[in-house]
């Protein structure tokens, strides 16, 4: 199956903040255009994935997942498994792990880009070899009044936590930086709609 590109356009008219974003980008369209499985976690070697950072209203707070997998709290997210809508899949992603029903986006425009090893690892008992995750994060806003609950089999534990103090749960250290980036496109968005 040949996809239409999914969220290049998107991609196109990101601005990335850094030289990292701007590699991760041109390596993420070269990808995709060259493999028509990039959609697809069955492509072993990497696939596209799509992540958020759910905060609340106040956008002062963050809501992150102790994942199983990595040991760590982090944010929320998962494999297109086909879909090439990126933004679509983090909603649902962030739905179905923090169990918050009414979620939605602060804005439908990408905040980050990253493309991240992921070490093997064994998932429902399958080894899974090290690969890449070609990931594009959406900033998206719930309520505190939902009680979050985790996802069986895949996180241990959903909580808000204040998003000046966050990175001192997490647990792995190489995505600290990516969090910082997330956490501080955040903020401007904050700021902007003061």
């Amino acid at each position: 199956m040949r996809y239409k590109g999914g969220n290049m356009k998107e991609l196109n008219n990101y601005n990335p903040v850094n030289e990292q974003e701007e590699k991760d980008i041109a390596l993420i369209k070269e990808f995709v255009k060259r493999n028509d499985d990039a959609y697809e976690r069955f492509n072993l070697a990497a696939h596209v994935t799509s992540s958020a950072i759910v905060v609340n209203e106040y956008m002062d707070k963050v809501l992150f997942a102790h994942h199983n997998i990595y040991g760590s709290y982090g944010w929320v997210g998962g494999h297109n498994d086909g879909d090439t809508d990126c933004l679509k899949v983090a909603i649902k992603e962030a739905i179905e792990e923090t169990g918050i029903r009414n979620i939605r986006p602060v804005s439908n425009d990408i905040i980050g880009v990253d493309v991240i090893h992921v070490t093997n690892h064994k998932k429902n008992g399958v080894y899974v070899p090290d690969h890449l995750h070609l990931n594009v994060t959406y900033c998206l806003l719930a309520s505190e009044d939902e009680v979050p609950k985790p996802r069986e089999g895949e996180n241990s534990d959903v909580k808000w936590f204040p998003i000046d103090s966050v990175l001192e749960v997490v647990s792995e250290e190489r995505m600290k930086t990516v969090y910082e980036k997330l956490f501080n496109k955040v903020r401007n968005l904050k700021a902007k709609k003061v």
